[in-house]
């Protein structure tokens, strides 16, 4: 092993340091043969698995309108620093390389949660289920780019949930064989609040919006009860000031004799909140 040898060696290019607004293509040259002269014993890792050699964009390589442009006379310092100092390279082939770029788009676009949740009886979320990081960039060429306006997530099911969620879901990003497309993440995390629920009830007073000037209405009955869901931890904080309830005479049909209550006001905390009926009588006096 401690005789010397010259062969030559085809190692795959590692393109590092391209700045973040080009891309290289894919149809670009891709190796880079590489004769050494060495002992058996430096050669011996270089047939175990296929070798990869570092090009750098960002020094020591030219750019041209279509191209990036690297030949072995900038680019061998580089290379030669790859190699440990046993090792002795006797030439480079091709001696230039051509790599053909396009100018990247960059976007962010939103992520969505497909999701299947069932909680235990009783339990609920508190809040919204909040995602991190909520949007990803992608670089990759206009036409690409342009195509994605969002990106889901794998399905997250969870069954009987009865406390607080965090879990790491995949994204289940776009087909991208060809390797043109960047993400900036490949997983988010979910974070959910969860808490005991339990119905409330309350009688609201019922405001009626929009009767002409020249008229004057009897309406029954002048309040309702709003029955609605909330956290046990926000029970106590709902109060029948936190609801508004209104009636439209604007929206009246002809000849009609009801009014129709609508909630126009409520308090964040609340969920599935219903009026105890649908319909107000009312007469006009004359």
């Amino acid at each position: 092993m401690s005789t010397t040898y010259t062969n030559t060696i085809t190692f795959k290019i590692n393109k590092t340091d391209v700045p973040e607004r080009y891309l290289v293509l894919n149809d670009s040259t891709s190796l880079l043969k590489i004769t050494l002269k060495t002992n058996g014993f430096n050669l011996l890792k270089y047939y175990f698995k296929k070798p990869k050699i570092d090009i750098n964009f960002s020094e020591n390589i030219e750019m041209s309108k279509e191209y990036y442009i690297w030949n072995k006379h900038q680019g061998f310092s580089d290379l030669n620093h790859q190699f440990n100092k046993d090792i002795e390279i006797i030439s480079i082939t091709p001696d230039t390389l051509k790599f053909r770029f396009d100018v990247n788009a960059i976007k962010k676009v939103p992520v969505k949660l497909n999701s299947k949740l069932s909680f235990t009886t009783g339990f609920d979320l508190l809040d919204s289920i909040k995602i991190s990081p909520d949007s990803v960039k992608i670089i990759g060429p206009e036409i690409l780019v342009s195509e994605i306006a969002f990106i889901e997530t794998d399905t997250l099911s969870l069954k009987d949930i009865k406390a607080n969620v965090d879990k790491t879901v995949s994204l289940n990003l776009p087909n991208n064989k060809n390797n043109n497309l960047i993400f900036s993440d490949s997983k988010v995390g979910i974070h959910a609040e969860v808490d005991k629920f339990t119905e409330g009830h309350l009688k609201i007073p019922i405001t009626v919006i929009n009767i002409p000037d020249s008229l004057q209405i009897k309406y029954f009955p002048k309040k309702l009860y709003v029955t609605y869901y909330t956290s046990l931890s926000n029970y106590n904080k709902i109060t029948a000031n936190d609801f508004m309830v209104t009636c439209d005479f604007n929206q009246i049909e002809k000849e009609s004799e009801f009014l129709i209550p609508q909630i126009v006001t409520q308090p964040n905390e609340v969920k599935h909140v219903k009026l105890s009926q649908e319909q107000i009588e009312f007469i006009i006096i004359e």
